[in-house]
């Protein structure tokens, strides 16, 4: 499922984002969602999370 759409994403969901110095190489980091940045319902490049373990990143995957 792609990281779009808000709706699509929960606290507790597990996700794989892109942090903001992996973005050229598209290297995905795994884990569970602690906080939604994002605050409009759609982005093209990703919904903003921040996970468990204090990682910043763009949503590209829905686990």
């Amino acid at each position: 499922m792609p990281g779009t759409k808000r709706s699509n994403i929960s606290k507790g969901t597990r996700v794989k984002v892109v942090q903001k110095q992996d973005q050229r190489s598209n290297q995905l980091t795994e884990g569970v969602v602690l906080k939604i940045l994002t605050n409009s319902q759609t982005h093209p490049h990703g919904i903003k999370v921040m996970l468990e373990d204090g990682i910043v990143g763009r949503v590209k995957e829905v686990l």
